[in-house]
């Protein structure tokens, strides 16, 4: 959540730091604002509302080559002109941008009051401007100023500040909130996500949790948070500026769902084994002998990658016969969890730096549990303390609600389940079979993005419903949970999920003329079961949206989506629910890429 940008270097800062800001907008914010040093002296402009209010109010004259920038996601205060960053200190010196939540900030605050301090906003962050802008007087030193600082401070940050009287330097530091550094010719970079720093450089560095950085034009050096220097090396981010635009697209949601037969084929390329019928994952740093050694496996994320997971462990049930379960990872890490020797565990993050995720990963390895990441984003926290893994290669993924990075996170799953099975017991003769199934995904993903505008229709003509009911059987239950998701997400229609088999334990009551289902039903055993249902739901004059392999009587419309192998089938029954969504949402005017109070990158509790 939130974003920041910092620049030093020869260029003028105010238009690098917009633009960053602008590409950062995918994350979610509620306010927007920047600084900029010139001849020792701060100028700072800082508005409610979108990065285009704050560029309407930066005049042309607002010159300085060194700056912060920051959009910001309301933790403390409203949203408000004075409660957006960047914060002053009292002498209007240091200029803090931030990040996360300091949990001690009431304290410190009444501590600085006593002192004399005033505060003009009702932020978390404006505390950490009155300690630095205390201590730099004491040390004469920024980046001392700012390790002290951070030593009294409880909670999780990244933070950038500056020093009217220091125009050459700005501190970075990293403490449960991503920054990453941008090393150009002359002229250093930082931001809360490589966005904003990829039209500039790629070349990057990431700071660990507890790590500082002092950045000045001819380069950069880091240390911990008790004064030991650290060495860093950067690494090329695969992406390019390109890869951030919206393709002539309206939105970036539908550019990402048009994208899947694309990144659904680089999730798979160079991954299956034909000689021998395996998924070959060299990022697990797992033989044989230890793979066979798991007796249970373990998926943690949230919202839409804890869905992919309840699909990833129905996949690694079924194929490899190892007992598998899912759970929410902002559950997970509070319930003190029994962490088993023999049970291996899976993070699931898009960006890799989803906070309940990340600090999850963190308690299961201080357990000594072995775990993987499954993430998108290379270099990121979970991929980096995470024991082995799975990237992506989706590309960056820019509207909230997640598409494309969901189907390829289903598609991993695939592969670690066909991985797990053929070095335990699944037949050369399944393992073809999945690793076929695999190998037409795309196309038929593409067959199903050719049925857009019938989708369409079917969008506009439920779009006025109230709410809607989502419902699936085994594989198809997580289908309908991410459907629903999807739904409510970015539509604001309210929109829920449950088993088809518990429609009669309850739900049921709710079933009426002016409430929907959307059902999901595969071609798979379970077929007779759940078009019984669906007579259960018409019997009670539900209209009914049903997605699946073929139509039924049963159903007022039907989406009939290419066939596949019964355990791949659910990553083909997610992607007309995202049209689904999408043109639903569009109907109904929403921001399709930026709905309300939501974030792409959850970096805070």
């Amino acid at each position: 959540m939130c974003g920041i940008v910092a620049y030093v270097g020869p260029k003028d800062a105010a238009p690098i730091l917009l633009e960053g800001l602008q590409r950062l907008e995918y994350r979610g914010y509620d306010s927007a604002g920047l600084a900029v040093v010139n001849s020792r002296s701060l100028k700072t402009r800082k508005v409610k509302g979108r990065v285009a209010d704050l560029a309407s109010v930066v005049p042309a004259r607002f010159k300085g080559t060194l700056g912060i920038g920051h959009t910001r996601w309301a933790t403390h205060g409203v949203p408000s002109d004075v409660n957006a960053h960047p914060h002053l200190d009292i002498e209007e010196r240091i200029a803090v941008v931030h990040n996360g939540i300091i949990e001690n900030a009431d304290e410190l605050r009444s501590r600085l009051e006593t002192d004399g301090a005033v505060f003009s906003s009702e932020t978390d962050t404006e505390v950490l401007a009155h300690l630095i802008g205390r201590t730099v007087k004491e040390t004469d030193s920024l980046e001392e100023a700012v390790r002290k600082a951070l030593n009294s401070v409880v909670g999780t940050y990244g933070i950038a500040v500056v020093d009217a009287q220091r125009p050459g330097e700005i501190v970075v530091a990293r403490n449960g909130s991503p920054i990453v550094l941008g090393i150009g010719e002359k002229e250093m970079f930082a931001a809360s996500d490589v966005a904003a720093l990829i039209r500039y450089t790629r070349q990057v560095v990431h700071l660990e949790d507890g790590e500082l950085a002092v950045l000045k034009a001819d380069g950069f050096h880091t240390f911990t948070s008790d004064a030991r220097e650290t060495a860093k090396e950067p690494f090329t981010v695969d992406w390019d500026a390109g890869h951030y635009d919206n393709g002539g697209y309206e939105h970036y949601l539908l550019k990402e769902i048009s994208e899947q037969p694309d990144t659904v084929a680089r999730t798979l390329r160079g991954r299956i084994d034909d000689r021998f019928h395996i998924a070959h994952l060299g990022g697990l740093n797992m033989d044989a002998r230890e793979t066979r050694s798991f007796r249970r496996v373990k998926i943690i994320g949230c919202g839409s990658a804890y869905y992919s997971g309840q699909i990833g462990a129905q996949l690694i049930e079924e194929l490899a016969r190892i007992p598998a379960d899912a759970e929410p990872a902002s559950e997970f890490r509070y319930r003190s969890p029994v962490v088993e020797p023999d049970t291996l565990y899976v993070a699931i993050s898009q960006s890799g730096e989803t906070y309940d995720t990340l600090a999850a990963v963190q308690e299961l390895k201080r357990k000594g549990g072995r775990v993987l990441g499954i993430v998108n984003t290379v270099g990121s926290a979970i991929a980096r303390e995470c024991d082995g893994g799975v990237y992506l290669h989706a590309g960056p993924e820019v509207s909230v609600a997640s598409t494309k990075a969901f189907t390829s996170t289903a598609v991993a799953f695939a592969l670690l389940a066909l991985h797990l099975g053929r070095v335990r017991d699944m037949s050369p003769a399944d393992g073809r079979r999945i690793c076929e199934g695999l190998r037409r995904l795309p196309e038929q993903i593409k067959e199903i993005l050719t049925m857009e505008e019938q989708i369409r229709a079917l969008a506009i003509k439920y779009a006025e419903a109230p709410g809607m009911m989502f419902v699936g059987r085994v594989r198809g239950y997580p289908v309908a949970r991410e459907g629903a998701q999807k739904l409510k997400e970015i539509s604001y229609v309210h929109a829920e999920a449950y088993p088809a088999s518990e429609l009669k334990h309850g739900p049921l009551a709710l079933i009426s003329a002016d409430l929907p289902t959307v059902a999901v039903v595969p071609d798979d055993e379970l077929l007779d079961k759940n078009l019984t249902t669906l007579g259960e739901i018409r019997a009670r004059h539900g209209r009914i949206l049903m997605v699946g392999h073929r139509t039924a009587d049963a159903a007022d419309d039907c989406v009939v989506v290419p066939k596949n192998e019964n355990e791949l089938d659910p990553i083909l029954l997610t992607i007309p629910l995202q049209l689904f969504a999408y043109h639903a949402a569009v109907a109904l005017g929403r921001d399709v890429d930026k709905p309300r109070n939501l974030a792409k990158s959850v970096t805070v509790e």
